[in-house]
């Protein structure tokens, strides 16, 4: 009896684990939607399509992020929360989690060219 719980257990977790990876899959593009979101509503004024209307040489293009340390989730997320220069603190007005879909859309924007 006990072998055959520890099959029972053992195929639950095989199974579980198996099915984990698509499921994270949907959970990025979910974040990345819902990054695009928040961005058109709260950044898009400045940062249309990658550019800087305020800096122009400071845009969210890869070369630029990479140029200046911006190209990880964490130095965005930082950006975003303190804000620095021209660039206002979104600290309280977007939560967490929120600023770290953004950060995610930008990077993902960024990779691409900023084309749809």
């Amino acid at each position: 009896m006990k072998k055959l719980l520890y099959g029972v257990l053992l195929e639950i977790a095989v199974c579980t684990l198996s099915f984990a990876q698509p499921a994270l899959a949907d959970a990025s593009t979910g974040l990345a939607a819902k990054g695009a979101k928040i961005f058109s509503a709260n950044c898009a004024a400045c940062h249309q399509g990658g550019n800087n209307v305020v800096a122009a040489n400071k845009n969210l293009k890869a070369d630029t992020l990479k140029q200046y340390g911006m190209n990880s989730v964490a130095a965005i997320v930082a950006q975003v929360t303190n804000g620095k220069g021209a660039m206002p603190s979104f600290k309280g007005r977007i939560q967490e989690d929120d600023i770290k879909a953004v950060a995610a859309y930008v990077l993902d924007q960024s990779a691409k060219g900023w084309k749809k």
